[in-house]
């Protein structure tokens, strides 16, 4: 199993990013994915997720900012990322939900700053 993340960079506090993440060597349609992220000495802070029958979970300080979505066509997760603040900034991991275990990307890096 393969996620692979992309979008990433730097941006301006209120600017915009759109996140991937493409999974190989999985039945994409049957996993839950999520997004999480880190920042450097925290713990992995989960951020949203969506299941395989399209429901959604986000945690409280990105409602309204932050919107995950799916395409099972193109075994791919997104985080669309509106009105990014300087606290968003972190590496930004994809992960698929598995019965026996968890598969996670290699991350991204998102930096907000002025």
């Amino acid at each position: 199993v393969q996620l692979v993340e992309s979008g990433g960079g730097s941006v301006q506090p209120g600017g915009s990013l759109k996140l991937s993440c493409v999974a190989s060597g999985l039945i994409f349609s049957l996993y839950k994915m999520g997004w999480y992220r880190q920042i450097p000495g925290k713990q992995r802070e989960f951020v949203a997720s969506i299941s395989e029958y399209r429901h959604r979970d986000v945690i409280e300080s990105v409602k309204g900012r932050f919107t995950i979505s799916r395409d099972n066509a193109k075994d791919a997760v997104y985080l669309e990322m509106n009105n990014l603040q300087p606290e968003d900034t972190a590496v930004y991991y994809c992960k698929a939900y598995g019965q026996l275990e968890d598969y996670w990307g290699q991350g991204t890096q998102v930096t907000v700053s002025a």
